[in-house]
């Protein structure tokens, strides 16, 4: 299904596939994760290089960015998405030429590799990289392997990461969506990484010598905000 044809009916935002909804930030406002972010997280940069993957159409990048700057950062950011219509429109609203959106399905591995060298150009990795809510998607559509090879992937050119994984009712409710779009994931019934999906990622950072710094757990949503750090 096309973003586009989406039908939003009261707070219901409809079905997508990949989480690319066209109107997320109707029920996602981008202050609802500025407000969780602790000023003093950042201290060891004073100019950043940051990657915001599954950017949406960029307005919670276009916050990151605000957020930083007025705490005195100077900062660049990357918003990568797979989905073009969404991207399309995040770089007509951008104004910022510190901000950057490029159309990038991150779990194409050589796709990825081209696009964040050619963006980072001297620096080997992005000083923080966010990933809000799209652990999910990434599990549902390319099974546990996909999941903690994306984890892998994040660590290889991060600093910092910032993740909000969803935890398992996201799942239920995401599939019972597809289920009324008469669509399904090809994957979730063979999905091993299930009840404990939070508690594996986690353990994954961990194992690649990343350590948590934070977390704040957003009761509205029942979801954890975690940063972790290179240890």
């Amino acid at each position: 299904m096309n973003v586009d044809e989406l039908n939003f009916k009261g707070n219901d935002p409809g079905a997508v596939k990949h989480g690319n909804f066209i109107n997320y930030y109707q029920f996602h406002p981008p202050n609802s994760r500025i407000n969780l972010l602790p000023s003093d997280a950042w201290k060891s940069f004073d100019e950043m290089v940051c990657l915001d993957v599954g950017c949406n159409a960029g307005d919670l990048t276009i916050a990151l960015h605000k957020y930083f700057t007025e705490l005195h950062k100077t900062i660049k950011i990357l918003g990568v998405d797979l989905d073009p219509i969404l991207i399309k429109r995040a770089q007509v609203n951008n104004i910022n030429e510190n901000i950057t959106f490029t159309r990038l399905d991150f779990t194409n591995d050589s796709e990825r590799v081209e696009i964040l060298k050619n963006y980072l150009k001297d620096k080997n990795k992005f000083d923080v990289t966010f990933c809000f809510s799209i652990t999910m998607w990434i599990h549902l559509n390319n099974g546990d392997e996909g999941l903690i090879h994306f984890i892998k992937s994040i660590c290889e050119i991060s600093k910092m990461i910032v993740i909000e994984p969803q935890p398992w009712k996201c799942y239920k409710t995401a599939i019972r969506r597809m289920k009324k779009s008469n669509e399904t994931f090809p994957r979730y019934e063979k999905l091993k990484i299930r009840h404990q999906v939070e508690e594996k990622i986690e353990e994954t950072l961990l194992q690649l010598n990343f350590i948590k710094i934070n977390e704040i757990f957003e009761p509205k949503w029942g979801r954890k905000l975690q940063i972790f750090s290179q240890a």
